[in-house]
């Protein structure tokens, strides 16, 4: 099993403290289909199940090469349907691609992350699959989420992301009302 990036660790923190899973496991290995899936989360009250895929590319915004990203993603996602309806029958099944930066570049430029974006959720709609996206704003609006949570508790969180926002609200609560 690979190691997890922070990226995947933020996307468990949110499905743990914001969707109430209870389980999330990381780089979930699908044997039957050769892959991975970079986050699967459980959420046992609702039967409901998270499978998602995350690119932290900061520089470079979402990319897989040149024009790779819509072939490469939808593999990906059609792998993890795959996985998810060969374990997860009885369970409502969502699909999310995380990436923090995704260009939308001027138009009729070769390459447009953002409309790759919108083409993979196409391709995926055809699959019946209704792929919920948290890039640019939603993914800065999840992380104030958890920082809003993390602000809220007193005690130590086990999420090292989590104790980062944690350790980084209460400094700033306290630096600025001193």
């Amino acid at each position: 099993m690979a190691s997890r990036n922070v990226g995947e660790e933020l996307v468990g923190a949110y499905l743990r403290a914001i969707k109430d899973c209870e389980f999330v496991a990381y780089n979930v290995h699908t044997r039957t289909t050769q892959g991975e899936i970079d986050v699967v989360a459980i959420n046992m009250k609702t039967k409901t199940a998270y499978f998602c895929e995350v690119a932290i590319h900061l520089e470079t915004g979402l990319k897989y090469g040149s024009g790779g990203n819509v072939r490469r993603l939808v593999g990906k996602f059609k792998k993890d349907i795959a996985y998810a309806k060969k374990y997860f029958r009885g369970y409502k099944r969502v699909f999310m691609l995380w990436s923090p930066i995704v260009r939308d570049t001027r138009p009729g430029a070769k390459y447009n992350q953002l409309h790759d974006v919108m083409e993979i959720q196409r391709q995926l709609r055809r699959e019946r699959i209704d792929l919920q996206v948290v890039v640019n704003e939603e993914f800065q609006a999840a992380v104030r989420q958890l920082k809003a949570v993390a602000l809220k508790e007193t005690k130590e969180l086990k999420s090292p992301v989590m104790r980062l926002f944690q350790i980084e609200t209460k400094l700033n609560d306290r630096l600025t009302s001193a």
